[in-house]
């Protein structure tokens, strides 16, 4: 195995790094809670690029979409019933909430909000592609500076790290699965698919699982 497909090796679980809190999932040192923030509004600004690419939403936002045809909500208020939904499907895996958790759920939007109009919408599907990809690889940075800190993941993550937990599932296969069943129930539902969406929903979780390989394998725990 060459050095590069070494380094580049997905991880199968979540790792625990140099800035993983350990006990209360409400406390946090400084470390931990930097790279708690650091990691939500990368998310969100991962987000925010797909967003403006605009060829397709991620799975979550199609999903929102198809939920609005229903109930005349705005987007905002459909991604907050989701995430209570999911929510409930953590009773089962015995998940915990922590203060990542509560967070995850205001600085995502935040970020996304926020970092929208630091870019561009290009003018060439080539170009929307390409924004596409570099979104999904923030997104998944994202993921593994804040999941890794042990103080509640967001609710899609969390479905996704509860599921891995109970069974044994590499955490990348999970989250595809989760994405395409969103997708698909949105895309039923009447909300809008593109190529931007497809590539999320294939991309996403091999991105996650790599960056948690690459920074289990950089910041290893304090002894």
């Amino acid at each position: 195995m060459s050095a590069l497909s070494q380094w580049l090796k997905p991880s199968r679980t979540v790792p625990t790094t140099s800035w993983s809190a350990a006990g209360s999932m409400w406390k946090a040192s400084p470390k931990t809670f930097f790279y708690l923030m650091l990691g939500n509004w990368l998310y969100g600004t991962g987000e925010a690029i797909l967003i403006k690419a605009d060829i397709g939403q991620s799975a979550g936002t199609v999903l929102a979409q198809g939920i609005q045809n229903l109930t005349g909500d705005t987007i905002g208020w459909t991604s907050f019933y989701i995430s209570i939904g999911v929510m409930f499907l953590w009773i089962p895996l015995k998940n915990k909430v922590g203060i990542g958790t509560v967070l995850n759920i205001i600085f995502v939007s935040v970020a996304i909000d926020v970092m929208m109009p630091f870019f561009p919408s290009p003018d060439s599907y080539a170009l929307s592609v390409v924004q596409v990809l570099i979104g999904i690889l923030v997104i998944g940075l994202g993921s593994a500076f804040y999941i890794p800190s042990n103080l509640g993941p967001g609710p899609r993550d969390g479905l996704m790290t509860g599921l891995h937990y109970r069974t044994g599932i590499p955490i990348g296969r999970v989250r595809f699965v989760i994405e395409a069943v969103f997708l698909l129930a949105g895309w039923l539902l009447g909300g809008s698919v593109g190529l931007g969406t497809v590539l999320v929903t294939l991309l996403v979780g091999e991105v996650v699982a790599i960056f948690f390989g690459i920074v289990g394998r950089v910041s290893k725990p304090v002894a």
